[in-house]
């Protein structure tokens, strides 16, 4: 045996973690060993509150403490406006801008039939009786440009259209401060196809 059993369960459970591979999961279970004990033992217990404490929010679906999250609770945000994003840590980098003013909603994932992730696995009845008060009049979906984000977008678009509801999606194309000869063909072609009129 290459390890002692506990080190190898350490390392196995370090590497179901997401980016982990086999190296990284060794790195991080010898730099935990050498760590002070009570290091360790004040990680394992904010693992243990976060697991215990957080839940998701009943509007939103972000993590959160209370029933509502932060945003949700806010009474200075536009309740018109959600912008729909995959996953809670893309909030974060919305809310970073400090200019979307409107409320979010979490879908946990994108549409991705390849890894067996359907509409049902998503959170968009959530999302569907949120619209039901007709308080809502625009939906951005904010989902990154890939096959799964483009192919969720579409979806999306299709099922709220029919709502009555304005359904838009974050621009794509050429960074600002950009140079042309250093963008990629993909980001020229969204460029190119997203352009506006000035």
């Amino acid at each position: 045996m290459l390890f002692a059993k506990p080190l190898a369960e350490l390392i196995a459970e370090l590497e179901r973690l997401p980016n982990i591979g086999p190296k990284s999961a060794q790195r991080l279970a010898y730099h935990l060993l050498k760590a002070p004990r009570h290091e360790v033992l004040k990680l394992a217990e904010v693992i243990r509150v976060a697991k215990e404490a957080l839940r998701l929010c009943q509007q939103c679906q972000n993590i959160t403490e209370q029933e509502f999250c932060d945003i949700c609770r806010d009474p200075r945000r536009d309740r018109s406006i959600i912008c729909v994003v995959a996953e809670p840590k893309d909030i974060g980098a919305l809310e970073r801008i400090h200019e979307y003013k409107g409320l979010y909603h979490v879908m946990h994932g994108l549409l991705s039939p390849m890894d067996g992730v359907g509409p049902e696995q998503l959170r968009l009845r959530e999302l569907l009786n949120r619209m039901q008060d007709g308080s809502v009049h625009e939906i951005i979906l904010a989902t990154n440009p890939t096959l799964e984000g483009d192919a969720t977008a579409l979806y999306l678009g299709r099922l709220l259209k029919p709502l009555g509801v304005r359904v838009t999606r974050l621009a794509q194309g050429m960074a600002v401060g950009g140079e042309l000869d250093y963008a990629d063909s993909a980001t020229l072609l969204s460029a190119l196809e997203f352009r506006r009129e000035i």
